[in-house]
């Protein structure tokens, strides 16, 4: 039997990645910081907790050898290394990276956004050749681009796919952007301003379908880049009216043609004026994936589950701090909201 090593397995794209590789007969080691299990797991995953940034007691789990060791939390410069320290003793890896690392022609990406003139146009859809950040040690998108480019240096000494997760969605995420409209209308908010005529789309991408890149990659080892998204890719505005049918309710959405006419008014999770699009070719022809599911099916889960977070815990901001800090403009000023519509007459 095969073994594999899972870092982070008890994160939001760690728990379907460990259950994927046990049903597939891998003999899985879920390593997280809590050492928590999932209860879809077979019995047979062995959990653990981990430090990750303890290098020793990594490679203490890693002991004479694994076959695949599967990295959720490669976030530093640092982590690469100390992956590739491992070379020799583990047989391939794959390690989730991330959308963010794209720049369009002119040099802007992501972290461009909130400057003038700084909003990207990507190619629709963007391939794995698209352009990126420049590899450095600070910045979320610049970080994954040094830890893709070292860990790819390293061939056959241990082959890697780097999977460029797009808008991460599914149960146990620290970031849902579909909390925007489940809080809303669980606080009885029925009107609601959409900038760009709610047409923005940031690519999807569900866990269970990174799962299955992870399986597939975990099958095919080698040294490659592929991108992971959904293969539907709703608008903001079809996404917020698929989220009031599960809910139960009726909002009437106010399209503004532009940008947020103010920083906290008309701007949610996926406001952007042009498409983020990701091109799956590339997965397709060399894994031979195929989606297990959509975003419009894997939505009912996601809103059941924020649902059931919010009553546990109505404070989002205790619930969902990491949410806090991305959005620091603040995602729910329903002041400045009736403010501005009242403005209007």
């Amino acid at each position: 039997m095969k073994t594999a090593l899972v870092i982070g397995g008890a994160g939001q794209i760690g728990r379907p990645a460990v259950r994927a590789l046990a049903e597939d007969g891998w003999a899985v080691t879920a390593a997280s910081l809590s050492g928590n299990r999932d209860a879809a797991w077979p019995d047979e995953v062995r959990s653990v907790r981990l430090d990750r940034d303890d290098d020793a007691a990594l490679a203490a789990l890693v002991g004479d050898g694994v076959d695949v060791v599967v990295d959720m939390v490669a976030f530093e410069p640092r982590h690469g290394r100390q992956l590739a320290a491992l070379a020799g003793r583990v047989g391939s890896a794959v390690v989730i990276s991330s959308g963010a690392v794209y720049e369009d022609e002119q040099g802007r990406g992501f972290a461009t956004q909130e400057e003038p003139d700084g909003m990207p146009v990507y190619p629709v859809p963007i391939p794995e050749t698209c352009r990126t950040v420049a590899p450095a040690d600070e910045g979320y998108g610049p970080r994954k681009v040094r830890i893709e480019r070292d860990l790819l240096a390293l061939g056959e000494k241990l082959p890697t796919t780097m999977i460029r997760a797009s808008a991460v969605h599914g149960p146990h995420c620290r970031t849902p952007r579909e909390l925007y409209f489940v809080k809303r209308n669980l606080d009885g908010r029925r009107t609601r301003v959409l900038a760009y005529r709610g047409e923005s789309r940031f690519h999807p991408a569900s866990v269970y379908n990174l799962a299955e890149l992870v399986r597939l990659a975990a099958l095919r080892p080698g040294s490659r880049i592929l991108n992971g998204a959904d293969p539907d890719s709703p608008t903001v505005a079809e996404i917020g009216a698929m989220i009031d049918a599960l809910m139960g309710v009726e909002t009437e959405t106010v399209l503004l043609d532009g940008a947020p006419p103010a920083p906290t008014v008309g701007d949610s999770p996926w406001g952007m004026p042009n498409p983020v699009l990701m091109d799956m070719t590339a997965a397709r022809e060399e894994l031979g994936y195929e989606p297990v599911t959509t975003y419009v099916e894997a939505l009912p889960e996601t809103v059941e589950w924020l649902t059931r977070r919010m009553t546990e815990e109505p404070d989002w901001t205790v619930g969902f701090p990491k949410m806090v800090r991305n959005y620091t403009t603040g995602l729910f000023d329903y002041a400045a909201e009736d403010a501005w519509l009242a403005s209007r007459g």
